[in-house]
């Protein structure tokens, strides 16, 4: 994980433009006061409150749902989990059972799904220099979910067959997907909005028919279960499935979190990164592929929950800035936090009915993407 040290970077692009460097020492003196400067307190201070932050909606949302639990009996459930390591020794108490095997498994799903699309869109947004860029708009969640529903169509299940079996399905599907969609998008060196955006369109349709297709040639039982997987679930089954899609996330997060200070320098253009002893080329391969991992993993759990990698990240980056060094585990963690509270209130709003969570971040993304789209169109790359 790429830590801030004590030397001092700026930390945003439009930062770094200064007419002259003559006034070294008053400049880098300007950029710390007004937070252009990434410093260890500052990382500190900026990810330990949003951790705070996380921890606290995350608890607070344990006690919402068909039932209402109050925070003691979550307080209590909560003590007596993390102490003895299993939650199937906490009695036959209903709202403790409730909230250690169903609503504290589903929170935490949560937590990691909306983390991992967060930081997979902070990476497609820093590889394309495209604030509109989002697994979902460019079509790679709709390619894991079509190597998933394969998977699904041939019988493989979510208990032992789940670390081989849907996460490598999904990881394939979104890196072809991705690639497919680079191709078509690329022209004379350049990736034009109008280009990633049609080419997303292009993906979306064709890949949402076949997963149609799949769905209309599976056991009537099957596909229903198919079809509200698709729409957003962050229902998991036991605890052992959710240790290994944490696993999957917390890996491909680190990966990234490693590639961050390069993932700075591309954000000035390729050619510029090469000047500056850049691979591009090799950076950009493995980049590709730990969005395209992180997208499997997480697609493979919840299914396709849209706009969460593009709406977090910019909300993020007009807060705290552009390096990807606080950029970065920010986003995970307020994606994370924002999907919970997304899930929390799918889960209560019509209780004891639920709305699939995808549902409600297509609704709040929706008119974000639209005001990206329109009203700061001469802002995007």
């Amino acid at each position: 994980m790429a830590t801030p040290t004590s030397q001092l970077v700026p930390a945003d692009s439009s930062s770094i433009a200064s007419p002259s460097l003559t006034n070294g020492t008053e400049q880098l003196r300007q950029w710390k006061s007004s937070g252009a400067i990434l410093t260890f307190q500052r990382w500190v201070t900026i990810i330990g409150g949003l951790a705070i932050a996380s921890l606290a909606v995350c608890v607070l949302c344990l006690q919402f749902g068909a039932t209402k639990i109050d925070m003691r009996t979550v307080m209590m459930g909560l003590s007596r989990w993390s102490g003895i390591g299993t939650p199937d020794t906490i009695g036959t108490d209903t709202s403790a059972v409730i909230m250690l095997h169903i609503r504290l498994p589903r929170v935490l799903t949560g937590f990691f799904v909306g983390g991992g699309l967060a930081m997979v869109g902070v990476t497609l947004q820093a590889l394309l220099r495209n604030p509109l860029a989002d697994p979902y708009v460019l079509g790679v969640s709709s390619g894991a979910a079509l190597g998933v529903s394969l998977a699904m169509l041939f019988g493989i299940g979510t208990t032992l067959a789940f670390l081989p079996g849907l996460p490598l399905f999904g990881f394939v599907g979104s890196l072809l997907s991705l690639v497919v969609m680079y191709r078509l998008a690329r022209s004379r060196g350049r990736l034009p909005i109008q280009s990633v955006l049609l080419a997303g369109v292009i993906l979306n349709a064709m890949l949402t028919a076949l997963i149609m297709f799949i769905t209309s040639i599976m056991d009537p039982n099957r596909s229903a279960g198919l079809m509200a997987w698709l729409m957003g679930s962050l229902t998991v089954s036991n605890y052992g499935i959710l240790s290994v899609f944490a696993l999957y996330v917390v890996a491909g997060a680190s990966l990234l979190l490693q590639k961050a200070q390069t993932m700075n320098i591309l954000t000035f253009g390729e050619e510029t990164a090469r000047s500056l002893g850049v691979d591009t080329e090799r950076v950009k391969k493995r980049l590709f592929f730990l969005a395209a991992l992180l997208t499997g993993a997480v697609v493979s759990v919840s299914g396709m929950i849209g706009f969460v990698g593009m709406i977090v990240p910019h909300a993020i980056r007009m807060l705290i800035g552009s390096d990807h060094r606080v950029l970065l585990p920010a986003s995970m963690l307020a994606g994370g936090m924002f999907l919970v509270a997304a899930d929390t209130v799918a889960r209560t709003i019509l209780a004891p009915t639920e709305i699939p969570v995808g549902i409600v971040t297509a609704l709040i993304g929706g008119p974000m993407f639209l005001y990206l789209l329109l009203w700061r169109k001469d802002q995007l790359v």
